[in-house]
């Protein structure tokens, strides 16, 4: 079992930046592939960057390409996702996972999310 907990969310203008970190405890938390989905309101959950092990490897949502930045900290068993030239349509929960497989769904393990407004 994995446990995660997201933080950092919040109400910010477009154009800001904001960075969401997610804590994770229980069993070796290196030993998973971390990703960060959202669901907008009235939406279906999107995948939004996932990083790898050893954090060599790191995939995006073209969406989101080019201003997100997933991040792990071996340290410290948290994962951040550097947010810059954030959107309104950046608006939805976001949500850390964590999975033993390189994958864009079907992740084991799931935060209770946090809530990410942009206002335009």
């Amino acid at each position: 079992q994995v446990q995660l907990v997201e933080s950092g969310g919040g109400l910010v203008q477009a154009g800001d930046s904001l960075r969401l970190s997610c804590a994770a405890s229980g069993r070796s938390f290196m030993g998973y592939h971390m990703a960060w989905f959202r669901r907008a309101p009235g939406k279906d959950r999107e995948f939004v960057a996932m990083i790898s092990r050893s954090g060599e490897n790191v995939d995006y949502a073209d969406s989101v390409k080019g201003r997100f930045t997933i991040s792990r900290d071996k340290a410290k068993n948290t994962v951040y996702l550097q947010m810059n030239s954030l959107k309104p349509e950046d608006t939805a929960v976001y949500y850390c996972t964590a999975d033993p497989h390189w994958r864009r769904d079907g992740f084991t393990f799931w935060g209770q999310g946090t809530q990410v407004t942009v206002s335009s």
